[in-house]
């Protein structure tokens, strides 16, 4: 009895949807003064866009566009809605400032031992947030010098400061 008392709930659903969506396509046509080129707004997009989402038969009361255009519509809104989301247009990482950058290269200039992680940990306590990996990009390159930041640690705590003079 409930699954009959269902089935015809959802088919009265079905018929509603599909009752909206051919009044709303009359509604675009009455209002298009030119019937070949037709004044959709975006409320009539998005109105597709939303039935195409709760009602799985929503293509067989399409008329006057491709449901194709809809699925474009729907990933279009979708695309600009993430573009809004992550920063209104900006892409990529958000840049390093001019004083970080001058920072980082003060303190790998005075710290030659120091690394990456070590002046990172350094700039976390003064509370920037920055990778290991943009430190390291903005570090200042010794000419002449490849040794490995544990490998003049090393050599620091010996006390042998020789090989300094080829850095």
């Amino acid at each position: 009895m409930c699954r009959s008392l269902l089935t015809g709930f959802r088919h009265q659903a079905t018929l509603q949807a599909e009752i909206i969506a051919l009044r709303h396509q009359l509604t675009v046509l009455q209002r298009t003064p030119y019937p070949k080129r037709l004044l959709l707004n975006r409320t009539d997009r998005w109105f597709w866009v939303w039935l195409s989402r709760l009602w799985s038969r929503w293509r067989s009361a399409l008329i006057i566009v491709k449901p194709e255009t809809v699925i474009g519509w729907h990933r279009q809104g979708f695309q600009s809605y993430w573009t809004w989301k992550i920063g209104h247009g900006r892409r990529g990482r958000p840049r390093v400032s001019k004083e970080t950058r001058d920072l980082i290269r003060t303190m790998s200039r005075e710290n030659v031992v120091w690394g990456a992680p070590r002046i990172r940990s350094e700039l976390l306590k003064l509370g920037i947030q920055i990778s290991q990996a943009s430190v390291a990009k903005y570090m200042v390159r010794h000419p002449g010098c490849h040794y490995s930041s544990s490998h003049r640690a090393r050599y620091c705590r010996r006390g042998d400061y020789a090989w300094l003079e080829s850095c």
